[in-house]
Order: C-alpha cells, then sequence, then structure tokens
C-alpha cells in the first residue's frame, strides 16, 4: 500500500509504515501544506493513496463523494505521538493482506477495552 499521512498526524508515522514494508509520504513532502482538505482530496485520489488522519468529521464527508478511493485511515485526535505509533501500528498488522479499496478504517479508544477498530465502506454500497 501506499500511505499519505496528513500534517495533523506525527511524521513518525512514515517510519511505522516504511517498517511494514509500505511507500508512505507526508502531505508537507508533496508540496500541500496548509491546502483545505478539498483540495487534498483530488491529489490523494490521483496518487492512489491511503490517507492517514485524525480528522475524521471532513475526510468521511469528502470520501462519501467519490466513487473509488484507496482507503482512508482515522487515528483517534488528541493523542501523543507514541500512542499515534502504537495505533497506526495495530492498524497496519490488520491489513497484513488487505486493501482498503472504498473502506476506512477508524482507531478509537475505549477506557475499558483499549484500542478498537473499525471498518466499514464508505461510500456505502
Amino acid at each position: 500500500m501506499k500511505f499519505l499521512i496528513d500534517e495533523c498526524l506525527h511524521s513518525s508515522l512514515v517510519a511505522v509504515a516504511q517498517g511494514h514494508g509500505h511507500d508512505c509520504f507526508r502531505v508537507n513532502w508533496l508540496g500541500l501544506s496548509g491546502e483545505a482538505d478539498w483540495d487534498l482530496i483530488p491529489r490523494i485520489i490521483e496518487g492512489d493513496f491511503t490517507f492517514v488522519t485524525k480528522d475524521a468529521r471532513d475526510f468521511r464527508k469528502l470520501y462519501a463523494k467519490e466513487e473509488l478511493h484507496a482507503g482512508l485511515v482515522i487515528i483517534v485526535p488528541q493523542v501523543l505521538p507514541s500512542l499515534q505509533r502504537e495505533l497506526f501500528d495495530l492498524i497496519l498488522q490488520e491489513l497484513v493482506e488487505a486493501q482498503l479499496v472504498n473502506e476506512v478504517i477508524e482507531v478509537t479508544i475505549d477506557g475499558d477495552e483499549g484500542a478498537v477498530l473499525a471498518r466499514y465502506s464508505l461510500p456505502e454500497a
């Protein structure tokens, strides 16, 4: 898979993806720093990137309008970089031999259960 990490997440997520054998880039490496979310979508789709963000609300709406995409990964907002890395690592373990075509995988933290992964289609089938 080929991931694009949003600038709202820590740069160390790149190494996590690479450690699992994936190509990975950051939004700012592509000269897209500060771009509005809706301006990122064409570049994400064109580059066939699986986008990784914590901005769930905006990107769920934007991805729901896309007929075909390489997937969206949503990591719980407002967690320390070390926890971002752990959560992203869990997601990558889940995706060992899978693609996220027209799917979202979202990780949240439940106080009792720890990390909880949800996977669903978007747009809805």
